[in-house]
């Protein structure tokens, strides 16, 4: 989250990129160049994550996209058969930090060559002559370790077929068969480039993918699927039959058991799965107010006393409302002090980074919350935190202890809140003992007591947070780094009461990406810190003042509709509040869902100013944003899953650098904010 280097701008010569127009090509001889038909005819290391996306694309409906994961490069490739003696030029649009497009096996010297394009597609070209004995390539794509999420499309290698094999015979065939629809699939056949599937021994279509679909007509039908390339067909798979009725079933019974719990402003609803039902309706007073595939439904209704009841769907219908039951929200507001629309900033007060320092009296007055950025711990594990001034030999017009306290008097005075913001980019603090939780109290309190401190900004960053293996549970955590901080922010917060100003500013890998992963993933493959701020938020839900997630220096995340958005945007600032203030599934699991926190608890991060973090959004971008969230007007292709006119306010990364770019972020936002009242 906070650079402490002056940012700079690197510009790299690309050996072998060009811009000029790519020629005409004699033949394109990769399989699946444009990612349509998802991986097939690729294969990419297992820890990358790789998978066909849908955004952001160069070409067609479908991406590449991948990520590099520790010594893991990410790299996807296919081999593909050739001439010998025979020149090939390769070519690929690419995005991302780094990535590298090249091809091995080629009997000469191998090519390679790469781009750093992180924010749009940029072309990569490269070629070579393969050797006198060479029958195949390997073509690949990967990135580059550290450097994130890359996305590749639109792979071209140009040159002649070589004299290949058919491919072989399609394994794993399987099939199902409803009222109408007979569908089929299996596993991909490495080399092919199509499918060719019969019925009862006489062909009935034809795939690129490894699924097929058809309406046969009434009774039980035999399938097989043989796999096609340039140089043949293969033999045919062993059959499956698949039988189709022509009996329309009945809608499905009406949902039993729904109950509902209220957290705050959400309410959450949970009711028995329907016999036959592929998705539910969810009903408010009467009104219809949004659907569910599974059997739980969150949202942020409003105070007052609501019923709910739920009814079933499937093709043939839907089932009649179930019995209702009824809540009441109280919308009882957070505490603090703090005005209804509020300004959040990050002041550099134990370094600098090239961006200059402030003394605490020179803040402008435009800023509600001013964090003292920061407290670190002494060593990771220790949670012995420590907050010094900046020393004079890296800030020399830095005020002594005693101005600096009555700087932030001052401020409270003007009914400014000054906190202590504990982490940032360096500080990791991992509260894995209970004796770290106890010395974190301690030396968090000593702290707040010394400079009179109105609270706590918890902004864990890198490994500070994980979750163990088996940690699945929203709301009964077992990682000691959590548990262990839960309790500790619960101790703070007992100790200094209603006045104790509790904030938290985690990244989107932290905390959205739970819509998809948590954890380690019941495998133990994926990254443990997935999403592991939630139970945290969760469990302090009613104690926190403000939440405001990092929406910067994050790759794209999947939104509630189920997109990928990218950082920069407006519409990525939409889809990533709109998912803390209509609450998702975790992992998908709607068992385990994340509940919708109160509007007045959420405002939106930001960088103040492009040398502040990257993902920096434009005045007028983040205040459209602002607009779709709380006035449901200004909407781009996102649209949220409802209007949220208590919205807070927004959170920068920093008051220094807002000062470097001369306060437009403070300014500008500050009237805007004022004038939504």
């Amino acid at each position: 989250m906070r650079f402490r280097k002056l940012a700079a701008i690197a510009v790299l010569a690309l050996g072998g990129t060009t811009l000029a127009a790519p020629p005409a090509h004699a033949a394109n001889i990769a399989a699946n160049p444009g990612f349509e038909n998802g991986l097939t005819g690729w294969t990419c290391t297992a820890s990358s994550g790789a998978a066909a996306v849908s955004s952001p694309v160069h070409g067609g409906t479908k991406a590449l996209q991948a990520t590099p994961a520790g010594n893991d490069t990410a790299r996807c490739q296919q081999t593909v058969s050739v001439r010998p003696s025979s020149a090939y030029t390769l070519s690929a649009w690419v995005r991302g930090g780094y990535v590298f497009l090249g091809a091995t096996g080629t009997g000469g010297t191998d090519p390679s060559t790469w781009v750093s394009s992180p924010s749009s597609y940029a072309q990569l070209s490269t070629s070579f002559t393969t050797g006198a004995a060479t029958t195949s390539v390997t073509i690949y794509v990967n990135g580059w370790y550290g450097q994130g999420t890359y996305q590749a499309d639109d792979f071209v290698l140009d040159g002649q077929p070589g004299q290949g094999q058919p491919p072989a015979t399609p394994t794993g065939l399987t099939g199902t068969g409803n009222v109408t629809t007979a569908s089929l699939s299996w596993s991909a056949s490495s080399g092919a480039t199509g499918y060719n599937v019969y019925r009862n021994g006489t062909k009935v279509g034809t795939a690129t993918g490894t699924a097929f679909s058809e309406a046969p007509g009434a009774g039980t039908h035999g399938y097989q699927v043989s796999a096609t390339n340039a140089s043949g067909e293969s033999a045919k798979s062993g059959a499956v039959s698949v039988t189709v009725g022509n009996d329309q079933p009945p809608p499905p019974p009406v949902p039993s058991g729904l109950a509902a719990t209220v957290s705050g402003a959400s309410v959450s609803l949970s009711w028995s799965a329907s016999s036959g039902a592929t998705g539910y309706n969810v009903y408010r007073n009467g009104t219809k107010v949004g659907t569910a595939t599974g059997t739980a439904f969150s949202e942020a209704p409003g105070a007052g006393t609501h019923g709910y009841q739920v009814s079933a769907t499937n093709a043939s219908g839907e089932s009649a409302k179930s019995g209702a039951v009824s809540v009441t929200v109280t919308n009882t507001p957070p505490p603090g002090g703090l005005p209804k629309r509020v300004l959040v900033g990050y002041l550099h007060a134990s370094f600098a980074n090239g961006s200059g320092y402030i003394r605490m009296a020179d803040v402008p007055n435009e800023w509600n919350v001013i964090n003292l950025s920061f407290g670190e711990p002494t060593s990771v594990t220790s949670g012995d935190i420590r907050f010094t001034q900046c020393p004079v030999a890296e800030c020399p017009n830095v005020e002594s202890e005693a101005e600096f306290i009555a700087g932030i008097r001052a401020k409270q005075a003007l009914g400014k809140k000054v906190l202590i913001s504990i982490g940032g980019q360096n500080g990791q603090v991992q509260l894995s003992t209970t004796a770290a939780r106890d010395k974190f109290v301690q030396s968090v309190s000593a702290i707040i007591d010394k400079y009179g401190l109105d609270g706590l900004d918890i902004d864990f960053e890198g490994h500070s947070l994980y979750l163990d293996s088996g940690d699945t549970n929203l709301s009964a955590p077992t990682t000691p780094v959590i548990v262990n901080l839960i309790s500790a922010l619960k101790t703070l917060k007992a100790r200094y009461g209603a006045r104790f100003v509790l904030t938290m500013a985690p990244e989107t890998f932290f905390v959205q990406l739970g819509y998809q992963f948590y954890g380690p993933g019941p495998n133990g493959s994926a990254d443990r810190r997935a999403a592991s701020y939630l139970p945290v938020i969760h469990a302090m839900r009613d104690d926190l003042t403000l939440l405001h997630v990092q929406d910067y220096n994050s790759g794209p995340i999947t939104g509630l509709d189920n997109q990928y958005h990218t950082m920069g945007t407006h519409d990525f600032h939409v889809a990533m509040t709109d998912m803390l203030l209509a609450g998702f599934p975790i992992a998908g699991n709607p068992a385990n869902v994340f509940p919708a926190l109160r509007q007045e608890q959420v405002a939106i991060g930001l960088p103040a100013a492009a040398y502040a973090g990257n993902g920096f959004t434009t005045v007028a971008e983040v205040q459209k944003a602002f607009d779709c969230l709380a006035k449901g007007t200004n909407c781009g292709p996102y649209r949220p899953r409802g209007v949220y006119p208590n919205l807070r306010g927004l959170m920068t990364w920093s008051i220094n650098w807002d000062k470097y770019n001369a306060f437009e972020f403070s300014r500008s936002h500050r009237a805007y904010l004022d004038a939504l009242g």
